[in-house]
């Protein structure tokens, strides 16, 4: 029988499939906290925008109309509304999308940056919130790794690993023709062990685009140059720059990404598709972990019982 043959009845018996499981499971297990970090994140970043205006001080309807209050007159609320503070800044500029005025004021080396309402004084909040620090932190924590650029590189490298996983664990994925079906869907009504089996093989499959995209793209971001390089090797020199195939390539592979939709009536359900999938690799580590658990450790701990028994 040949090695081809094996691999489309017995796949379990091809050597390259064993040697392949292993760096699936190595790779699975040494990235596994990484990636649930990322998954996690992810999904949440989907809904940035969202996010810092749910998290920002509300802002006032802007009314070019209305008349603002003199520079004196704001320092002067501020003072009021600040007793023993000093103003060191207010600022002059309002926009249509942030009709508000921010003030400065120090005590003691302690700064306080705060908004005010341009039209009547009033002291809106914090010009940055504890909530919008937060959300920051958690895209640098996605796109960096709190490390910057390095974290950059870093991300580029082991999303670059990441798509080794993904590939790997398609190959792994078949099982044969006479049971390629069965690995398509979910038995409910099996022992929670086969569920979690069928559970890690079905997502892997069905979703296999998605977590492709992820590491691929993944790695464009975070190591964009061989891929640029690429596009200005093969792009017409004279071309608009970010009008040509390769540069429209380069902006979707980065809008796949990070899913932040705003096409009008199935925007917002692209977005709930982009969220819900991303935990999709947390999801697949903890139940390879939980396989992993089963044919290996639990196998191993139920052997050396009966040493244990006999031994005491």
């Amino acid at each position: 029988m040949s090695v081809w043959t094996k691999w489309m009845r017995q796949p379990q018996t091809v050597w390259l499939r064993r040697a392949l499981f292993q760096v699936h499971l190595w790779i699975g297990l040494a990235l596994g906290l990484y990636l649930v970090m990322l998954s996690l994140t992810g999904s949440a970043l989907v809904y940035r925008n969202e996010l810092d205006a749910m998290f920002r001080t509300p802002r006032p309807a802007f009314d070019a109309k209305a008349t603002r209050l003199t520079s004196d007159e704001l320092k002067a609320r501020a003072e009021r509304a600040y007793p023993g503070y000093t103003v060191t800044r207010v600022g002059e500029r309002i926009t249509r999308r942030n009709p508000t005025i921010e003030v400065w004021v120090e005590k003691g080396g302690t700064r306080k940056e705060r908004l005010f309402n341009p039209y009547t004084g009033e002291d809106l909040g914090d010009s940055v919130t504890q909530g919008e620090y937060f959300v920051l932190w958690l895209a640098r924590l996605h796109d960096e790794l709190l490390l910057d650029r390095p974290g950059r590189w870093w991300n580029g490298v082991l999303s670059a690993v990441t798509v080794v996983l993904t590939v790997t664990g398609l190959v792994l994925w078949w099982p044969g023709v006479s049971r390629w079906r069965r690995s398509l869907k979910i038995k409910l009504s099996s022992g929670w062990r086969r569920f979690n089996w069928d559970l890690h093989g079905a997502i892997g499959f069905w979703l296999f685009l998605f977590m492709l995209m992820w590491g691929f793209s993944g790695w464009y971001l975070g190591m964009p140059e061989p891929l640029t390089d690429l596009v200005e090797r093969f792009s017409d020199p004279d071309r608009v720059y970010g009008e040509g195939k390769g540069d429209i390539a380069l902006t979707w592979l980065s809008r796949l990404h990070f899913g932040r939709w705003r096409e009008p009536g199935w925007g917002p359900w692209l977005k709930a598709v982009w969220a819900a999938v991303g935990v999709v690799p947390a999801l697949m580590f903890v139940t390879g972990v939980l396989m992993w658990w089963n044919r290996k450790i639990r196998h191993r701990a139920a052997r050396n019982v009966p040493d244990a028994v006999e031994a005491a």
